[in-house]
Parts: structure tokens; sequence; C-alpha cells
């Protein structure tokens, strides 16, 4: 079957194949309609209850599916509507965290936060983001990538008063993950997209641990598998954080080298506006790269050009059918219009190497 619209030829029987030459996606979240949630803010409280709050997340996923298809996105996403948090609307599902019982942790090694504590055997009582994700099939016939955060980076924002070990809790959760993505490829989600942004982080133990949890999450996929890296959300911690890196931002050496020996399928990477040299992106030959060609931690669209300048950099060191052009990160903290803006100019921008790839 082939949808006229975006030229990507996927089968209904199997998990979508997407046929076009860098098709764009994003990385993570979307801002939210200001009649959910207060746009420009994390964590932000529902504005909705009861039956009304189920219904406007579900008009929430109804319009983002429509600002990334008019964007001319090829691969789209919930836009992280349904959630308050990208780590710890997951967790509030599951059974062993008590949410009511509240610690101070660094997180990321970058900034002080109150986290629920693990107080149990932790466990999924019952799917988390199945519906949600059934809804968005429902609604398109374009591939979906759907996000769920990965288990260093759970273990990062929680305390852990019971297993006390952050290797045995990322074991935990990874079997927890691995159930969610079976049930969330059954429904017709094309890409399982884990985020790990405490990879750039904690190198020791991804390279000890990290990534086998990682491969433990995604074990028995059938439909395509990702994992994105990231220096985090546009916020002040983060950018703070980010002026501390130096002139040139090498962490993904660290993790690179062993995350292309995974059965990973997918790396997804921040480049534009970054220190990060594209020649770490050779460490990865041969995987399928998510290039993060718009900056979220500004409000300044980019020209397609701008774009398509990163596109071509990265082509360096990744084959054209590989190349996957994306965001940095989510844009939750963004407007809605600064965020459209930017989905467009990724469209416009992956359009501009398109032609010269084919000329």
């Amino acid at each position: 079957m082939v949808c006229k619209n975006c030229c990507l030829t996927f089968n209904t029987t199997r998990p979508h194949i997407v046929k076009k030459l860098l098709p764009t996606s994003t990385a993570g979240s979307l801002p939210k309609p200001s009649w959910l949630a207060q746009p420009g803010k994390l964590w932000s409280p529902w504005k909705l209850q009861g039956v009304e709050l189920i219904e406007g997340k579900q008009d929430a996923l109804r319009v983002t599916l429509a600002d990334q298809s008019q964007a001319g996105i090829d691969i789209v996403s919930d836009g992280e509507q349904t959630r308050q948090h990208f780590v710890t609307t997951f967790i509030e599902h599951l059974d062993g965290v008590d949410f009511e019982k509240r610690e101070t942790v660094r997180i990321r090694n970058r900034y002080d936060a109150s986290v629920p504590t693990v107080v149990g055997a932790v466990s999924r009582p019952k799917p988390v983001f199945v519906e949600d994700a059934k809804f968005l099939r429902q609604h398109t016939s374009l591939p979906i990538k759907w996000a769920l955060p990965g288990p260093m980076t759970m273990i990062d924002t929680l305390y852990d008063a019971h297993y006390k070990s952050r290797e045995k809790l990322a074991w935990e959760f990874a079997k927890i993950l691995n159930e969610e993505a079976k049930e969330l490829e059954a429904v017709g989600i094309d890409i399982v997209q884990f985020d790990e942004p405490a990879f750039n982080v904690f190198f020791d133990e991804v390279n000890d641990w990290g990534i086998a949890t990682l491969e433990r999450a995604a074990e028995g996929l059938k439909c395509q598998t990702a994992v994105h890296i990231c220096y985090g959300y546009g916020i002040k911690a983060n950018t703070d954080w980010k002026k501390t890196l130096g002139e040139e931002w090498r962490q993904y050496e660290n993790t690179f080298p062993k995350l292309q020996k995974s059965s990973i399928d997918m790396v997804s990477l921040e480049c534009q506006n970054s220190h990060v040299p594209m020649d770490l992106i050779e460490l990865i030959r041969g995987k399928k790269v998510m290039v993060g060609a718009i900056d979220v931690a500004s409000s300044v669209v980019e020209t397609p050009e701008q774009v398509a300048d990163t596109l071509r950099k990265a082509l360096q060191f990744v084959e054209a059918e590989n190349l996957y052009p994306c965001t940095n990160c989510g844009m939750a903290p963004l407007s809605r219009q600064i965020a459209t803006g930017k989905l467009q100019a990724l469209s416009a921008g992956a359009e501009i190497i398109r032609r010269e790839l084919t000329a």
C-alpha cells in the first residue's frame, strides 16, 4: 500500500517500511494545546479532569498529528501529548514506586530534583501507552515512531530504597519496557525509540551494562528500534551545563563504538547549533542515524538552508539511505507556532538535499 501524500511505502500486515529518501521525524515531545496544559512548561498540570481529560488528550493527539502531517513530517509521533513528562508519566503507571515518598537526587549529575522512591519490586500491572498508540494508529496511515524512556534514564529519575543497585533496577525496568514495547508493536507502531540522555553522562555504566539493558528492552522486537541520546531540553539547567562542556562536545565518543556493535537499529543524536564534531557519526557507520537538524534550545526558527547545511555535513559520515533528519530533542517548552515553524523548516531542508541527491 502506498500513501500518496508522502510517498512512503508500507505493508498493512507488517511494520511500515520507509522507502522515501531522508524521511523526517521528531525526536520527542511537541507543545501541547493551551486548553490542555500550560504552554512552555515541563510537568505542566492538566487543565482538564476525568472524561474531559481523556477526550482532551485524544483531541491533542489529533491536533499534533495534523500539525506534523501539514508540516511534511514523514514519520509521525504522538508528540507526547498524553504525558506530563517523558520519564515520570511511564513510571507513574508502575507498581513498586511511591510518588508520595519523595527524595532529592542529582539528575544526570546536573541539577537537584524531588523524585519518587522505589519501595518494592517494580512491575507493570497494565499497559501504559498502548491505548494511546492504538488511537493514533487509527487516525493515520503514516509510519509512527513511539518514544519510551530508557532503563538508565529511568533509574536516574528515581530514589531507589529497594534494590539499592542502579544496575539491578535498570534490568527490571528493561523487562518492563520490553513488555510495553512489544504491545506497542502489536498495535502498529513502526519504530520504538528509547530515550537515553543519561548515556551522555554515565559513560562507565553505559558500557558496563547500560547498552545491555537497552538491548534487553528491545529484545524480540520486529519493528525498528532506536535510541535517542541528546543534551536535553532547552531548559536553563541543560543550557548552563552545555556551557561547561568546552569547544568540542565529545560525549558520544564514549558510547558510539559499543552502540555500533549493538542490536539497536537507529541512533538519534544532537547536531544543530551544538559543538558535537560531526565526524563522530563515523563511529556508528552502518546504523540508521537520526540527525538532529533543529535546535530545540532556541526560539529562532531555522531556515531550510540551515537545515540542509547540517544534513550535507552529516552525509560525509552516513549513507544517504541511512540518514533520517530529525530534531535535537523534544520541543515541549517551545510555543506551538515556533515548533510548527521548525518542523516546516526540517521538512523543507530535507527536500533540498533530496533534490541535490537525485539531480
